[in-house]
């Protein structure tokens, strides 16, 4: 990350959430507010410029797999809404929508986004240019990584230590390193039993066909050259046993051609997407 500046991934990250709205059929996430977000009038016109920018089938694959570990974060998040949880951190928030369209506010979930400083301060511009209102469930919480800790924040924002809590942690992991990553993990697997963690990573690339390696180069290239460059990798068995470690059951893993045949049951381009893999683990 660019000291002082917000994220420039996060804003890539959310034109592709546009695109998808608009180029690709079925959909595999519904966000009604993906163009809003991003601009209004111009959010389509930006989002559209994806069909000619990257609609090749990396592009493409890539979009879908953007998509997929949104709805797969908010299917999970349904799930733990059922079984009584009703606090929601949103790790790395960037221009997510969720808490402006939260279909469990009757249910009383509480929204806690959480972000470096100058990206939420960007995101609060955006709100307010695109008119989209902020709830009341809806608590900002801006911290400074290198300096503050994740718990301590949450509690100063008025989420009890003894509260279960389900965290989204998407577009965020690749970028850290390991040290960072598990000291965040640590940190939700001390919060009570039921709290759950989605998060996504990118495969260690010598697990990566050839095609696919290069794709994923390409990408890596691109993100290094926004000065947000990949740091972390794993391998599945490596990473389900440190979750494990920590106290997380019930870990789920799945990579681009799970998500699609999940979702569409049908070919499709999640198929040529194995880099990333999302992630879902429960405290036990």
């Amino acid at each position: 990350m660019i000291e002082g500046q917000p994220s420039a991934t996060a804003f890539r990250t959310a034109i592709r959430r546009a695109a998808h709205q608009l180029l690709d059929k079925p959909l595999v996430f519904e966000d009604p507010l993906a163009l809003t977000i991003i601009g209004g009038d111009r959010g389509s016109t930006l989002a559209r410029d994806e069909l000619s920018r990257a609609d090749s089938p990396g592009g493409a694959a890539l979009r879908f797999f953007l998509a997929a570990r949104s709805r797969y974060a908010e299917d999970r998040l349904a799930a733990a809404v059922a079984r009584g949880i009703r606090r929601y951190v949103v790790l790395g928030a960037g221009l997510d929508t969720f808490a402006y369209r939260n279909r469990f506010a009757g249910d009383g979930l509480r929204v806690y986004e959480v972000d470096r400083p100058a990206t939420q301060a960007w995101k609060k511009q955006q709100l307010t240019a695109t008119g989209i209102a902020i709830p009341p469930d809806v608590v900002f919480v801006p911290i400074d990584f290198a300096t503050e800790a994740l718990d301590e924040r949450l509690a100063a924002a008025g989420l009890a230590p003894d509260e279960p809590a389900f965290f989204s942690w998407l577009g965020v992991v690749p970028y850290l390193t390991e040290e960072a990553i598990f000291a965040t993990l640590r940190i939700i697997a001390a919060r009570p039993s039921g709290s759950e963690v989605v998060f996504d990573y990118a495969l260690q690339p010598d697990r990566l066909g050839q095609l696919q390696r290069l794709a994923f180069q390409t990408l890596a290239g691109r993100v290094a050259g926004l000065g947000e460059p990949f740091v972390s990798f794993f391998k599945p068995e490596d990473l389900a046993r440190r979750l494990a470690d920590l106290g997380f059951t019930a870990v789920e893993d799945l990579a681009g051609p799970d998500l699609g045949k999940a979702y569409l049951g049908v070919a499709s381009p999640l198929d040529r997407s194995s880099a990333g893999h999302v992630v879902s683990a429960v405290k036990a």
